[in-house]
């Protein structure tokens, strides 16, 4: 599944057609001809948005932009819109006003409005707007009518009483109810022809033309200090995945990281087996839990960088593996390139052979697991190839080990002039072998100037204390660092002396790993193999 956000065009007509039948088939079916939806285009094609999901345009957000002090707080429907004609448009209006927002009924647990509504809301800071207005419908209050007036109606929807497919999302989304309007859509019986006046303030706005207003260089993560526990099994230790989805979610975070081997608990099964045997029935969890870490970064709109699992490849190997699982439904993976004695030792893992920054929606990103960040080589290529944020999955049992971790990371951001988000693990976990006790404290590093903190801490958790850990982080800073810092240490280097480079490329080191067992980490520590 691939989901993209992006400005309706002229030949989404008859998705939108389709959608809009479907969603209005309680009233009547109606739908805006074809000429009307060309025109919105004409006139205002910026605030035009849908969610195409696997090439169909499957949800839809048609606005206008108007001086709202022309029509006030009591106008309906035709005369905003001037009669569904559009001409109420105004280039250099003060608001941003929703006509229209609906999603086919087959998509609607994707959470595909949410989407809509963020891309307004970017919309109305570019624009400087002063913030959203729309008139929404209360499709359930016929239900209540009889017993309570639109206005006890709209209270008990905020209190969570009453479900109200509309209101109750746009309140979820920041929205607040300015007024109740009558007869603002003629024939909407579900309604009782009663609609909410909503608004949403952008607190960006500024008056004077010559301020700028707010970019989108502010990046929100959600770094989580998982607890160690045991699970009944794999639905229930994803509900508890779920869960901080859910929860990072809610703050509207870009990002969530979760530690290295997160999902060892699931070995608890397999305490009875030798150690290599057990990791490897672990890694048969491995796609599962992928595949359901791409859906949750679907349905809470929020890349997920997964982790790190076991994996067996193709090749019968072990290796430890994260993932990038991006809101727009596409995947990456990364293999941790050094591993530590411990998990050769026990689980026969190898290394991995490919260095890689990914493209988000949010800038570059890198991924380093545990034992990688302490090699300043990687940090330094990842850095060349663009990487603005460095997320470290990590895994310690001992506060030494730790700190080796933690020291390096900040080190990498300094040196690197980039964000590090570090993940870990805390807590105890009896029955299973090797990952038995855990010592962490997740953080999330800086760049050491005058734009960032004098400790070079964004922020940073509890150590041994499963929490949520929610951090900011402005990439503009680290484009004034590099060209105006105190010190600019990746324009300082002395590249006439030394230089860090990949010695092959990707695909050219894995051939060189299938054709040549001199660059096989197998020759560095033997892999042991385990017939099941």
């Amino acid at each position: 599944m691939h989901i993209q956000t992006r400005t309706l065009q002229k030949s989404d007509y008859h998705d939108l057609k389709e959608t809009m039948i479907e969603v209005y088939s309680g009233i009547g079916g109606d739908y805006w001809p074809k000429s009307s939806i060309t025109k919105l285009l004409n006139i205002f094609p910026e605030g035009q948005f849908c969610v195409e999901v696997d090439g169909k345009a499957v949800a839809i957000a048609l606005a206008i932009r108007v001086k709202y002090d022309d029509f006030g707080d009591n106008h309906t429907y035709y005369e905003i819109t001037g009669g569904y004609t559009f001409k109420t448009h105004n280039d250099e209006g003060d608001y941003l006003y929703g006509i229209e927002v609906f999603v086919h009924p087959d998509y609607r647990d994707l959470r595909l409005g949410r989407r809509l509504y963020d891309a307004r809301k970017e919309l109305c800071e570019q624009l400087n707007l002063k913030g959203i207005l729309a008139g929404g419908r209360i499709p359930s209050y016929n239900k209540y009518a009889d017993e309570l007036t639109p206005r006890e109606y709209i209270s008990k929807v905020k209190q969570k009483e009453i479900y109200d497919s509309t209101l109750t999302f746009q309140l979820s989304n920041d929205f607040h109810v300015r007024k109740v309007l009558r007869g603002y859509l003629p024939g909407d019986s579900e309604s009782k022809e009663y609609a909410t006046l909503l608004e949403w303030i952008n607190i960006y706005y500024v008056a004077e033309k010559d301020k700028k207003p707010h970019t989108d260089s502010i990046i929100r993560l959600g770094v989580i200090q998982w607890q160690m526990r045991l699970f009944k099994n794999l639905n229930a230790f994803l509900e508890q995945v779920e869960f901080f989805v859910n929860a990072v979610s809610d703050y509207r975070a870009d990002f969530m990281v979760l530690p290295e081997f997160f999902n060892t608990p699931l070995m608890a099964d397999f305490n009875d087996l030798p150690e290599p045997v057990a990791i490897r029935k672990l890694a048969d969890f491995t796609e599962p839990v992928r595949d359901k870490l791409c859906e949750l970064a679907i349905a809470y709109n929020v890349n997920i960088v997964g982790g790190s699992m076991p994996l067996v490849d193709e090749d019968g190997k072990l290796y430890n593996v994260a993932y990038l699982c991006r809101r727009d439904g596409s995947f990456e993976e990364y293999r941790k390139i050094h591993i530590t004695p411990n998990e050769v030792k026990h689980y026969g893992m190898v290394g991995g052979y490919e260095i890689r920054a990914f493209d988000t929606d949010c800038g570059k990103i890198g991924m380093l697991i545990c034992y990688d960040v302490e090699f300043p080589e990687l940090g330094r290529i990842l850095a060349q190839q663009g990487m603005q944020i460095l997320f470290v999955p990590f895994l310690t049992d001992t506060q030494n080990g730790y700190s080796r971790v933690r020291h390096c990371a900040q080190a990498r951001a300094i040196e690197n002039e980039c964000y590090v988000a570090i993940s870990g693990c805390v807590g105890n976990l009896p029955r299973v072998q090797n990952m038995d006790i855990n010592y962490a404290q997740s953080a999330v590093f800086t760049p050491s100037d005058f734009q960032f903190p004098t400790n070079a801490v964004k922020a940073e958790a509890t150590a041994n204390t499963e929490m949520v850990l929610i951090a900011d982080v402005d990439l503009s800073l680290l484009k004034e660092l590099h060209e105006h810092g105190s010190v600019q240490v990746l324009k300082d280097r002395r590249t006439d002396l030394y230089d860090v480079t990949l010695k092959k490329a990707a695909k050219k080191a894995l051939k060189q790993k299938k054709a040549s067992p001199d660059n096989d980490p197998e020759e560095v520590a033997p892999v042991i193999v385990v017939a099941d």
